[in-house]
């Protein structure tokens, strides 16, 4: 059973995802990524946000939800993101 799992890990862990962050395409492993590790991974792809912006995901009803640092989410085909400096008012 522990081989059919790690198996499945490992090829979860070749698959990718494309997310959006402000409008621009980031690839993402496929699963669970925490709120940093999409900003970290949008930075080192050129997106011009930096670590400590507030992360939201933008949900189908049209509203968003903020996602924290430590917060894990599945990731997925799609997603959209925006990341806006802390203190912006907008």
């Amino acid at each position: 059973m522990d081989t059919v799992e790690t198996a499945a890990t490992v090829h979860q862990r070749d698959k990718t995802v494309t997310i959006e962050v402000n409008a621009h395409k980031v690839k993402m492993p496929a699963g669970r990524a925490t709120g940093l590790e999409i900003k970290e991974s949008a930075i080192n792809q050129g997106v011009k946000i930096q670590l400590n912006f507030v992360l939201q995901v933008q949900l189908p009803n049209g509203s968003a939800k903020v996602i924290g640092d430590d917060d894990k989410i599945p990731l997925s085909e799609h997603l959209a993101f925006t990341a806006i400096a802390a203190d912006d008012n907008s």
